[in-house]
């Protein structure tokens, strides 16, 4: 298994493999600076862990690298970080795959908490014992029931990250989690799935 780190500028690109090798010391950990690599590196550094991905590379406009790897890794997690606002395309990255959008302007802390939270091998750590509740075959953490109340309050990441004391790179990661427990890719569709399931009175 290797991390992938698929970024162009060089000095970005070293950056970024600093703090996958911060987040996990001993990984191996693949250089690219462009998608058009990716299979000879796969060849020599096995089956991929994690995708960071620049949003911007020579070889692939506009979303096509989110699409390209998410049709071809579709269990991957993948974290696109990219100089371009949220605001601007984070939702069009979501749609396209990809399952956190960070921006390059992020501190280190917060980027290596997000990547930290994507290679967890459980879900984050709610704070209360691991409880867990059943719902149409899923089970849901103390922490993402909490999330799914947030969510039908109409809460944004800032204000779940205000109320839970927690970064908004953060919540991305919670709602991530959340998300691909119930098979969904909205917060619409989770609260559909959460009013068919009565998970709003739990």
């Amino acid at each position: 298994m290797a991390i992938y780190v698929i970024e162009d500028h060089p000095l970005m690109r070293d950056a970024m493999v600093m703090l996958v090798r911060r987040v996990r010391p001993g990984a191996a950990v693949a250089e690219l600076a462009q998608l058009s690599e990716l299979a000879e590196a796969i060849a020599a550094h096995g089956p991929p862990e994690l995708f960071c991905l620049d949003l911007k590379l020579p070889d692939t406009p506009d979303l096509s690298g989110v699409s390209l790897l998410k049709g071809r890794f579709p269990d991957t997690p993948l974290a696109v970080i990219s100089a371009t606002p949220a605001a601007d395309v984070e939702d069009a990255c979501r749609e396209a795959g990809a399952d956190i959008y960070l921006e390059k302007s992020a501190g280190a802390s917060e980027i290596t908490a997000a990547l930290r939270a994507l290679l967890a091998d459980s879900p984050l750590d709610d704070g209360e014992g691991g409880e867990s509740v059943p719902a149409a075959n899923t089970k849901l953490s103390r922490r993402q029931q909490q999330l799914i109340g947030m969510l039908d309050r109409g809460l944004s990441n800032r204000d779940i990250a205000a109320e839970l004391g927690i970064s908004e790179h953060t919540v991305k990661v919670h709602l991530w989690r959340l998300f691909k427990r119930l098979g969904v890719k909205s917060r619409t569709q989770t609260l559909h799935f959460a009013r068919q399931n009565g998970l709003l009175n739990l």
